[in-house]
């Protein structure tokens, strides 16, 4: 009796206790059912192939093939680059740029939203920061070093051909130097020489003032970059922004604010035409654009027809005031489908459609990954990409497609859908072979393409070898084979190598044609033994840095290379810089048994260095405006020649006048273009009224034709007058600019002093 009493007291406590327990178990499945769906989310970031010269071969991630490289190539971990003699590349990824001199063998042993890292086991790099996060890490690992980037600021990161020995030189900036149990820190203005692995020997000296032809090149390119006329409409950590200005102009427009139209001479272009179809994990079927500026407008912001012409509603720029920001998040194309009897849209793998069509995303239209994501993931791949779509709707969109499984939308009415010309279509084969579009594309008939569903994911077709290598030949220039060999060191532990291809196309094929989830790909990863799945990197060029056991004494000069390709007669310093006010070095943590450890090498040898070694450390910038995660300030540009000499109001007013060149430019070609467009619609109309007449004869339709061509030949040369009229007007404009520079220079020298007069000489004494 007296344990029912003690029961009835106690069971609101024992049901509130139990209720608690429920809540607390709820709240972790869910928050691991959370976690599950984020570790599929693919990184919000991917580096471009921004600028291509010479012999540049490249290797995608997963398959043992070398092609050529192909500009607006998207890049991701594990993919691999080589520059050969004379050949030089650069690659974008959010602020930051990474430039390869010739004889170069580059590659990304990871590539996430926080880490950068990267291989190098010969050549040069250069390497520009413009933030840094907080919690960012971009690391160079080199044969015999790990060189982690701690402030935003210029690098320059040189491997010798025997890949014993590392130069590392700062313009501004700040990086840490691990290897060999040793750790060394280099500043602003300084220039690290490091040789052997098992040991590491360091000589830090102040940076010499030369440069050479690659150094110049990349300040070149910097300065393209700070003069953008861009920036003022599209986020900087659009990837690809800094081309647009010289292939386009920018002009508001009503509802969709300022808006970029390209500058094209193609009659009937439009977006998502001109360029081909590649395979890349974790995204699947990824575009390739033709056009030298073709990559942000086809991953990032939508695409409008305004006036029957084609422009690009960029990403928001950063905001100014100090408030959460999510940077524009990777797309690899934000297209929409087209379904129907014809089109590939709901085909089985199995199968092989008749064709693909799929026409560009407008403003309002929601996106919706083909690759496994999470609803946060679409969110942000959605709001950050145009500023007219609303949460709401997202949510909405995402629960038909994601929770319902409603592929083909019927009942959403596309932005683009019905703009005459918009829908591009191509066959099977070009589609998943990497085959040019515009070279085989499928007529299509406007009418029922404006009936036919529309699906939001892409077809179920699964790839082809040829899909991951793109649209590059085989290349017949490889990195040789000892250099594809070599191990690096790394500070931080890498992902383990990429999955070969022919198990990703198994995947995709038992998802229906749906890429693999990153989940799917880590649980056929190889593991290491003794290590976490995932926490350690199954791949065997890479070598883990000891642990720094005690701090080794800086800036000891010791087998520096008597000679440095390029500069054989470079002095060696012996005055050695002060380092009783740098920060203690080291690593408190204790070694960890389960990760490998350096393997001793041959001895420290200094072999000539392969490429220039002349790091320039001129153009001072203040230090202390690269800290934290402001933008780092270059030095104010200035034209070839007349640096110097030329005012900041004067330079003012020249950029004030080529912009208003150009607007007017933009306006002139508008009207043109809509002409064009209004042209083309009424002889696609006779031509549409000529079919639909029964008594037309085939002779008729012949001349209907012949005109339709004839109208496109003379619309065609119509723009490339008016192109070739805009170069003349813009040389001249500079060549007036030019003028007026120098006879600025002229007034601004000091004027020559007055010679003393000479004494008379009738005032000389008589005798």
């Amino acid at each position: 009796m007296r344990k029912q009493v003690l029961l009835q007291m106690l069971r609101p406590q024992i049901l509130r206790g139990i209720s608690a327990a429920g809540v607390a178990l709820a709240a972790f499945l869910f928050t691991a059912q959370r976690a599950a769906a984020d570790e599929d989310d693919p990184p919000s970031r991917v580096a471009r192939l921004a600028f291509l010269r010479g012999n540049v071969s490249f290797n995608p991630a997963g398959t043992d093939d070398w092609v050529s490289a192909v500009v607006n190539r998207p890049m991701t971990t594990g993919d691999k680059l080589w520059a050969d003699d004379g050949s030089r590349a650069e690659l974008h990824l959010g602020s930051a740029a990474i430039r390869l001199s010739d004889h170069t063998g580059f590659s990304f042993l990871n590539l996430t939203d926080e880490v950068t890292q990267v291989l190098l086991t010969e050549g040069t790099l250069n390497i520009r920061v413009r933030r840094l996060g907080d919690d960012e890490n971009f690391e160079v690992d080199t044969p015999n070093l790990a060189f982690s980037i701690l402030r935003p600021g210029s690098y320059r990161i040189n491997v010798n051909e025997a890949g014993d020995a590392t130069l590392i030189a700062v313009r501004d900036g700040q990086g840490e130097i691990t290897g060999g149990g040793s750790a060394y820190n280099i500043r602003a203005h300084e220039e690290g020489m490091f040789n052997g692995t098992d040991q590491l020997n360091a000589d830090i000296q102040q940076g010499l003032e030369d440069a050479d032809d690659f150094d110049q090149w990349c300040l070149d390119r910097d300065r393209r970059a700070d003069r953008s006329t861009s920036a003022r409409y599209v986020s900087d950590e659009v990837v690809g922004y800094e081309d647009l200005d010289e292939y386009g102009g920018w002009r508001p427009v009503p509802e969709y604010g300022t808006v970029w139209f390209p500058h094209t001479v193609i009659v009937g272009w439009a977006p998502y035409r001109y360029g081909h179809w590649v395979w890349i994990a974790p995204w699947g079927w990824t575009w390739v654009d033709d056009a030298p500026w073709g990559f942000a407008p086809f991953h990032y912001g939508r695409w409008v027809a305004v006036g029957g012409v084609w422009g690009w509603v960029p990403c928001p720029p950063r905001p100014v005031v100090a408030v959460a920001y999510v940077r524009p998040v990777y797309a690899p194309a934000l297209v929409a489908w087209v379904g129907g009897a014809h089109w590939g849209v709901g085909v089985a793998v199995g199968g092989a459609p008749a064709g693909v069509a799929w026409f560009p995303l407008g403003p309002r239209d929601v996106y919706c990954p083909s690759y496994r994501v999470s609803q946060t993931y679409v969110t942000n791949v959605n709001i950050t990409n145009t500023t007219i779509i609303n949460k709401t709707q997202v949510t909405n969109v995402y629960n038909n497609v994601y929770v319902n499984k409603t592929v083909n939308v019927t009942n959403v009415a596309y932005q683009n859908q019905n703009v005459t010309g918009a829908v591009t279509a191509t066959s099977h084969q070009a589609f998943t072979s990497a085959q040019p579009v515009h070279n085989n594309m499928i007529r299509v008939n406007q009418r029922e393409i404006a009936s036919a569903p529309v699906a939001p994911m892409t077809p179920t077709v699964a790839p082809q070898q040829r899909s991951v290598l793109g649209a590059g030949a085989a290349s017949r220039v490889r990195p040789p084979i000892p250099i594809l060999s070599r191990p690096v060191v790394a500070k931080t532990v890498p992902p383990p190598a990429p999955v070969p291809f022919a198990k990703q196309q198994e995947i995709a094929r038992e998802n229906g044609g749906r890429p693999p989830a990153i989940s799917q790909i880590r649980q056929v990863q190889p593991e290491v033994p003794g290590t976490a799945r995932g926490n350690a990197g199954a791949n065997a060029s890479v070598r883990i840095a000891p642990p720094v056991l005690q701090r080794p004494q800086q800036n000891v000069p010791a087998n520096r290379p008597d000679a440095i390709k390029g500069n054989l007669n470079r002095p060696v310093t012996t005055q050695q810089q002060n380092n009783s006010n740098r920060p203690p070095q080291g690593n408190a943590n204790p070694p960890n048994p389960s990760v490998r450890q350096d393997a001793p090498n041959q001895g420290n040898r200094a072999d000539t260095m392969q490429g220039n070694s002349n790091r320039p450390s001129n153009t001072p910038a203040n230090q202390n405006s690269n800290q934290g995660n402001s933008k780092t300030d270059r030095p104010p540009s200035s034209r070839p020649g007349n640096a110097g000499n030329s005012s900041p109001q004067l330079d003012q007013k020249h950029q004030q006048q080529l912009e208003d060149l150009r607007m007017k430019q933009d306006q002139e070609r508008q009207k043109i273009e809509q002409q064009q467009v209004r042209e083309r619609q009424q002889i696609e109309q006779r031509n549409s009224d000529a079919q639909r007449q029964q008594n037309a004869d085939q002779r008729q339709q012949q001349q209907a034709e012949g005109k339709q061509r004839q109208i496109e030949q003379k619309q065609q040369q119509q723009l490339q007058q008016l192109e070739q009229k805009h170069e003349q007007q813009q040389q001249n404009l500079e060549q007036r600019q030019q003028q007026e520079r120098q006879r600025q220079s002229k007034q601004d020298k000091p004027a020559k002093q007055d010679k003393p007069a000479k004494p008379d000489k009738s005032d000389k004494p008589h005798h």
